[in-house]
């Protein structure tokens, strides 16, 4: 049920939803919040209140940095108790680390965030950016008989699906269907009606106050797998002057080489006190360390499961922990659980299969 007295508060970071084609080049360029209203009178029939902030300037998004998720935290925290949702603008090929960062710097959510952007420009005339915003906003002003929002938690709309942001990724550069959440279901899917998957979606606990984070530490590698791949690479990766974490992209359900140059390498990083996290490269399924005694060998070594969150979930939760200072072992520990619904652990995907 829209709530017709609600307050939703529009945030444009910038994105091909509000771009322009210069007309002498046929490139895309970011224009203004102003281009975007003119094409979207609709948005005058709302009958709830929807206030806009724009980024100054707009960002690309594949310009995004943590500094621009800290200032987005900002203005949601600065007006968190003005509105009752939040819509932002973004574009798309950082969305899902956006979305991922903002749910583990924003605790306690009690309100919706929704993320949307579009693969056209809201000028062209087969644009999805109207139906994608038109829908985030409702989505946002949505609430239950009880008044409280049904999504209380940070999500991405995108071609008639609201998905968890921290389990959403980009797939597709070249359609309307540009995200998944390949290993949860969808919170809400839009058509005549907006349906939504209730079990899906977090509960928050309204007796407790929000908390705002800010603290980021970016010193996190990633290190794909691949037949052939010599002890100089994965040496070179895990050597990185700094680094504090690398992502191990494994294969199947979390399976590695056994050959005792690989494993060595791996415990050596592992004794420096580098947090060593296995990643599966397939987009469906989890790692399970203790199914194959390849995945064994490097839960023996102290590599800690991913389980079946996705990349740009593990890269911003280590972000955020590594950067609040949580010893290695306090972080083992909060990888293994859930901090806004990012994981599910193997034998709960079982259960649920049964």
């Amino acid at each position: 049920m829209i709530d017709a007295n609600a307050r939703i508060l529009l945030i444009y970071t910038g994105g091909t939803i509000g771009m322009v084609e210069n007309p002498l080049t046929g490139i895309l360029e970011s224009f203004d919040f102003e281009h975007l209203n003119n094409h979207f009178p609709e948005i005058e029939m709302f009958k709830f209140q929807i206030d806009h902030v724009v980024f100054d300037p707009v960002i690309d998004s594949s310009e995004i940095r943590p500094d621009h998720w800290r200032k987005m935290v900002h203005i949601i925290q600065d007006n968190y108790d003005n509105y009752d949702g939040f819509v932002i603008l973004h574009g798309t090929d950082t969305m899902a680390y956006t979305a991922s960062a903002l749910s583990f710097m924003i605790e306690n959510l009690s309100k919706p965030i929704v993320l949307t952007g579009a693969q056209l420009p809201i000028g062209k005339l087969r644009t999805d950016a109207k139906e994608n915003l038109i829908t985030a906003l409702e989505i946002a002003a949505d609430k239950d008989m009880e008044g409280n929002p049904i999504v209380p938690e940070v999500s991405i709309f995108f071609q008639n699906y609201l998905m968890r942001g921290n389990r959403t990724t980009k797939v597709n550069a070249e359609n309307f269907n540009a995200f998944r959440s390949f290993n949860y279901p969808a919170l809400a899917r839009s058509g005549i009606n907006i349906w939504y998957d209730r079990k899906a979606i977090l509960t928050p606990d309204y007796n407790k106050t929000e908390r705002f984070h800010y603290h980021l530490n970016t010193h996190i590698a990633t290190l794909k797998l691949f037949p052939g791949i010599n002890s100089d690479m994965v040496a070179a990766v895990l050597g990185i002057k700094g680094v504090r974490a690398v992502i191990l992209e494994t294969y199947g359900t979390g399976n590695a080489p056994m050959a005792p140059w690989f494993l060595e390498l791996i415990k050596d990083a592992v004794k420096r006190g580098i947090l060593v996290v296995n990643k599966t490269q397939c987009p469906i399924g989890s790692v399970d360390m203790y199914r194959y005694e390849t995945g064994l060998e490097l839960l023996k070594t102290g590599v800690i499961s991913g389980f079946d969150a996705t990349m740009e979930t593990l890269i911003t939760k280590l972000m955020f922990l590594i950067g609040h200072n949580y010893d290695n072992e306090d972080i083992k520990i909060r990888m293994r659980v859930p901090l806004a619904g990012e994981i599910t652990h193997p034998e709960e995907r079982n259960n649920e299969r049964m």
